[in-house]
């Protein structure tokens, strides 16, 4: 196992024009803390049933992704140096059915969102193992921008409007977005729809990891955490 501090120099590994380094480097924290405090899965339970599911829908930028399964055992270290590579199984975008520990193939900007309130509605009908803080919780990470695609704005007024007690999305706000906000900010778009929501800095562990405590509770619904950065740029 590695620690935090051990990130930069596992990230340095990987090369190439397609690491969207910036967008990597700006969700290194929430991953982090993710993996190490938060997420109920392991390399060893990774087909449990009972674990929570994380998704990465800023699929784009996984250098930070790679980095800290590897860091936390998911696959070889060694495999990070062929990124990209057509004989690797880290492309530039996740590959769940490559990379063990990847949910779901992503990196088509506004699909993560929609495939956790799937599944997290999944997990809901299937009762495992229960509407508890123990039954297994679905996070999905997206980027501020990302969040100008339709399909994203259907899965938040659905979430909210059924319900979702096991979602939790975290949306890394890097102030990309096409549009902005308006007042309120990304907060005030979730809440209208019946969102519980809260804004903490991206690059505070202890600020995130106690965000992550609330959402995990049993709330009545699902949950918003956004990770503030600096501006991309």
């Amino acid at each position: 196992m590695r620690s935090y501090a051990e990130l930069p120099g596992l990230m340095t590994l990987m090369t190439g024009d397609e690491k969207h380094g910036p967008s990597a480097t700006s969700t290194l924290d929430v991953l982090w803390v993710l993996y190490d405090q938060v997420l109920r899965v392991s390399p060893d339970t990774v087909d449990d049933p009972g674990r929570d599911r994380f998704l990465l829908s800023k699929g784009h930028g996984p250098a930070a992704y790679y980095a800290v399964l590897a860091a936390k055992g998911f696959f070889p270290e060694s495999w990070l140096a062929g990124f990209g590579s057509a004989s690797s199984p880290l492309g530039y975008h996740p590959d769940r059915s490559l990379v063990p520990g990847v949910e779901i193939a992503s990196g088509s900007l506004g699909h993560g969102l929609p495939i956790g309130v799937g599944v997290a509605h999944g997990l809901l009908a299937r009762a495992l193992p229960g509407l508890d803080a123990a039954a297994p919780r679905v996070y999905v990470l997206v980027g501020d921008a990302e969040l100008d695609e339709g399909s994203n704005n259907e899965a938040i007024v659905y979430a909210g409007a059924v319900g979702l007690p096991n979602l939790t999305v975290v949306a890394v706000d890097n102030r990309s977005s096409s549009y902005g906000w308006g007042p309120g900010g990304i907060e005030a778009h979730f809440a209208v729809s019946g969102w519980s929501t809260v804004r903490v800095s991206g690059r505070d562990h202890d600020a995130l990891a106690s965000a992550f405590r609330v959402t995990g509770a049993a709330l009545a619904g699902p949950q918003l955490v956004v990770a503030a950065v600096e501006s991309k740029g």
